[in-house]
């Protein structure tokens, strides 16, 4: 028995098995002992040498200082929020720009799922016809198409980059060699070709190729993310950071964004931020260098674009600071080696009073309101008469509903949509079927009817001058080609004898056509099939086109397709007007016409003149302390939301104020410029002074024409005023009186010498500072000063053209008596404690030298413009001021223009009030006075309530 144990044994241990199993437990228990060694004895020393560690430098941002006004209150700020950024974390290859797409096309999906918006600084949007188009021309588009290009200056575009167009530029950045933004024909096949853009939308490869540009232009700054949304909701931070690992590269970071209070009363003053341009910030670095300040600006800041944020824009900035971190491959700060604090931005007070500025706007716009409802017919369309003029112009009530849909107040895309309601669908039905019919009719006079211009219909001279101005802006017809004294192309421009067909074959025969832009079979066509072809692109164009949708509209109101009341159903179901229960019943079970609901949503100021976009929907007034200079309130109308443009653009709120037509971008006080008329003649009657031409016991005869040179100009009262001295004078604003002035300046030793009037009247325009700027810290436009007509300069015609902030500068000279200031905006800086570093004043750029008597001779005759004016009766102070109204063409008002002071007996301020094709001087005047009852009628309700009704009793369209 032992025996057999002890073989049995010595079988076991001498068997392969056996020395397996041996061999294998002294393996694990070896493995067993490096697993402890390594993880519990030496784990902590290896995990610290496995981390890789990188230094890097981050920028602390700076809190950027605050705007106020001169009372403190508060008008720009600074608000914690949350930022998405992307950084380049990225290994190179061949899969890496699919890879950056992808991520930020899902994040794109969650940010925007969430309700919240892609920032978009990019230079191309989508335009109302879904088409990529350039938000910038001229020079600030090739500064743009150089930066796309690596040129680092524009002469070095070659030509084809020059003309690059917004659809080109993008297939050149999604291309397969650049961001690769796109598909191969055959998805998957990387032999087929690359099609940049396919597979998203138009809109989501706008915001792929924006990002994708920003982290390019960033990509020197390694581990710096690019911003790509800001002031995201906290459940857009939650998504994100649940799906962090199939995002890799996306950050959500605390930042700050700037922020406006009562943003459409101080958009155009303030400006707002945005991402810094490449001009930017080499002239700001520049400015900070020069000044002796280190520069500190990179290719990620936000920095202020327009207004008070530009102007200022060193000022409020701040200086950044800066730390040394060291992070692991992760990207987690594991030490920081050193940091320099970020110091805040210096605050900035204006000199303006916000609730001034306010009341200011929106008394011009009850005003603006009372003027259109005074004008507007119920009719469908206005002609004005041979021999009227143009304080004949009223306003068809059809003009309402149609600028309903082409100033874009109803959302025209949406009566297609699924949930469109009943009076949107029945709508849009009627347009398509309208639609089709135009461009079947339109087909048929291109090819067969062949119509001369000026015997069509004028719904089809619409289309046809459209399609010409399109053709022309696309540069299918290439404009630079063609000579304007060609017979065939007098034919048509101007004579309008010829039909369409035969000004574009003659075109083709002419090669003005570039053949390129067309979609040809092969490189060889005749004329026919290149006719064909381009009446084939005219028909798309029409059937796809925003302006051509518009102008259905119109004539499917005016021939009665469509009708008022249609329309007015489309505002309540759209909700773009805010009604009560009761009169949206009354409009839809037919108790109250299209016409009176029209115009009580008007007068109650639902529907403004700035939605009507009809004359007059633009207006300014500038306000001034006449003995500081300060500017008490800039304000212009319509304003637009400065949020929806700072920090990042809302890329459809900018695509809609490009179109709207009544232009809110534009600075009316500060940017636009019209003949002064009447007003000019307080400068006349200075030079007139002053030149011993007339003195306070010179009368001149007004006959209401004057002769003294041909063709003889009349007085806007032609059986004339008699005799006038030069309080009269200003008091009746008599023009012959005027017109004897600038003659007499012009006259040397008997002879008429206009160019020597010219140089004599420009000394006291330039004396008045009308020439220059003005001094104020935004954007201004340079005047045009008088250069031919001496006699007729003396009235504010010829080519006198001021903006509304050098009219107020002129007023309050004329109100103190003779000192010009350089005018501001700026109270003072403080630092973010409020401690003062610097005191603004405005300074005096040249004083008038004028008798006092002189003073009181103008300062008399404005004070008679205003004493029959029986508005004014109620004010608790005296007011002087003068009268203006200037004609630009006779299809459209005139503009209105009215300057004043008060008090009359010791001036505090001035005002000088435009209204763009206002009609007649006394509607600004009527601003004017409501203005002064706000600042003097301290429980005034002037501002209260909707539109204003109009005081005609004293309207004079001439004056």
């Amino acid at each position: 028995m032992l025996d057999e144990f002890i073989d049995r044994l010595v079988q076991i241990f001498t068997s392969r098995l056996t020395i397996l199993i041996i061999i294998f437990c002294i393996l694990s228990g070896v493995l067993v002992y490096r697993c402890f060694d390594l993880q519990i004895v030496q784990g902590e020393t290896y995990l610290n040498n496995f981390i890789l560690e990188i230094e890097k430098t981050r920028d602390i941002p700076s809190s950027r200082g605050n705007i106020y006004d001169r009372n403190g209150n508060l008008l720009a700020y600074n608000e914690l929020a949350y930022s998405v950024k992307m950084e380049d974390v990225y290994e190179s290859g061949r899969e890496k720009n699919s890879k950056i797409n992808a991520t930020l096309n899902r994040a794109i999906d969650i940010i925007e799922s969430n309700g919240n918006n892609i920032n978009s600084d990019f230079k191309i949007i989508l335009n109302e016809d879904g088409n990529f188009e350039y938000t910038v021309e001229g020079t600030a588009l090739l500064r743009f198409l150089a930066d796309v290009y690596g040129h680092t200056t524009i002469d070095k575009l070659k030509e084809e980059e020059r003309n690059m167009s917004a659809d080109g530029l993008m297939k050149h950045l999604s291309g397969k060699k650049t961001f690769a933004i796109g598909d191969y024909k055959v998805p998957g096949d990387t032999k087929s070709d690359f099609v940049p853009g396919m597979g998203y939308t138009k809109d989501r490869w706008l915001k792929i190729v924006s990002i994708r540009y920003s982290m390019n232009l960033a990509a020197f700054r390694k581990y710096m993310g690019t911003t790509i949304a800001t002031n995201v909701s906290d459940k857009t931070v939650a998504v994100l950071m649940e799906n962090s690992s199939e995002l890799p590269g996306i950050s959500i970071e605390v930042d700050t964004i700037r922020k406006y209070n009562d943003s459409k009363y101080f958009a155009h003053m303030l400006g707002y931020t945005g991402k810094i341009s490449s001009d930017e910030l080499v002239n700001l670095n520049k400015e900070l260098e020069s000044s002796g300040r280190s520069a500190i600006y990179t290719i990620n800041d936000v920095v202020g674009k327009g207004g008070i944020e530009a102007s200022m824009e060193t000022t409020l900035q701040g200086q950044k600071g800066y730390e040394k971190v060291v992070v692991d491959n992760m990207g987690k700060v594991i030490s920081v080696l050193e940091k320099t604090d970020a110091k805040a931005g210096q605050d900035v007070y204006l000199s303006i009073d916000k609730d001034l500025t306010i009341a200011a706007y929106n008394i011009i716009e009850k005003k603006l309101a009372g003027i259109i409802l005074s004008k507007i017919i119920n009719a469908k369309e206005f002609k004005l008469g041979e021999n009227q003029t143009a304080a004949a112009i009223r306003i068809p009530i059809y003009d309402c509903y149609i600028h309903m849909f082409t100033n874009n107040i109803i959302d025209r895309k949406h009566m297609a949509e699924d949930d469109a309601m009943e009076n949107e669908k029945a709508v849009y039905e009627a347009f398509l079927v309208f639609k089709d019919k135009t461009l079947e009719k339109m087909r048929t006079e291109l090819t067969t009817t062949k119509t001369p211009y000026n015997r069509l219909q004028k719904q089809y001279k619409i289309y046809q001058s459209l399609i010409v101005s399109t053709l022309n802006k696309n540069k299918i017809i290439q404009f630079d080609l063609v000579d304007e004294n060609d017979p065939t192309y007098i034919a048509w421009a101007k004579d309008e004898t010829i039909s369409l067909h035969d000004y574009l074959q003659y075109c083709i025969a002419k090669n003005w056509i570039d053949i390129s832009k067309l979609e040809l079979q092969g490189p060889y066509s005749d004329s026919a099939e290149i006719y064909n072809i381009l009446v084939d692109y005219i028909i798309d164009l029409m059937d796809n086109n925003a302006d051509f949708e518009k102008n259905y509209y119109k004539y499917m109101l005016l021939t009665d397709v469509i009708n008022g009341k249609q329309v007015c159903k489309i505002l309540c179901e759209q909700n773009n007007v805010q009604i009560s229960l009761d009169d949206e019943e009354a409009l839809f079970k037919g108790r109250i016409s299209a016409y009176q609901f029209m115009i009580n949503r008007i007068e109650s100021l639902e529907i403004t003149p700035a939605m009507l976009a009809l004359d007059p929907c633009n207006a300014s007034a500038v306000i001034t302390d006449v003995n500081t200079g300060e500017i008490l309130a800039l304000v212009t109308y319509p304003g637009y939301d400065n949020n929806k443009m700072a920090n990042s653009v809302d890329a459809k709120y900018y695509a809609k104020l490009i179109v709207d037509e009544s232009s809110p971008q534009l600075n009316y006080a500060t940017q636009y410029k019209s003949a002064p008329g009447s007003i000019f003649k307080i400068c006349t009657a200075t030079a007139g002074f002053k030149e011993g031409l007339i003195d306070l016991n010179y009368t001149d005869f007004c006959t209401g024409i004057f002769t003294k040179i041909d063709p003889s100009p009349k007085c806007w009262v032609l059986s004339g005023h008699g005799r006038e001295n030069v309080v009269g004078a200003i008091t009746d604003s008599c023009n012959v009186f005027n017109y004897g002035i600038g003659y007499n300046m012009a006259t040397v030793s008997g002879s008429y010498i206009p160019s020597d009037g010219i140089e004599t009247l420009n000394k006291y325009v330039e004396m008045y500072g009308l020439n220059e700027k003005t001094g104020i810290e935004i954007t201004e436009s340079l005047s045009d000063i008088p250069s031919k007509d001496p006699v007729r300069a003396c009235i504010g015609q010829d080519t006198n053209s001021y903006t509304t902030v050098a009219l107020a500068r002129y007023a309050t000279a004329i109100a103190n008596k003779g000192t010009v200031y350089n005018l501001t905006l700026i109270d003072k800086v403080t630092d973010s404690y409020g401690n003062v570093i610097e005191q603004m004043e405005p300074s005096v750029r040249n004083t008038i030298d004028l008798p006092d008597n002189y003073w009181n001779a103008i300062h008399k005759g404005m004070r008679g413009v205003v004493v029959p004016r029986s508005y004014y009766n109620t004010l608790s102070v005296n007011v002087a001021g003068k009268t203006g109204t200037a004609q630009q063409t006779r299809t459209r008002p005139n503009h209105a223009l009215f300057i004043c002071f008060a008090p009359y007996e010791k001036p505090e301020v001035a005002i000088a009030t435009r209204v763009n094709f206002g009609y007649a001087a006394d509607f600004s005047s009527q601003i004017s006075e409501s203005i002064l009852e706000y600042m003097y009628n301290k429980d005034s309700d002037v501002v209260s309530g909707g539109a204003d009704e109009i005081d005609y009793s004293n309207v004079n369209y001439h004056d």
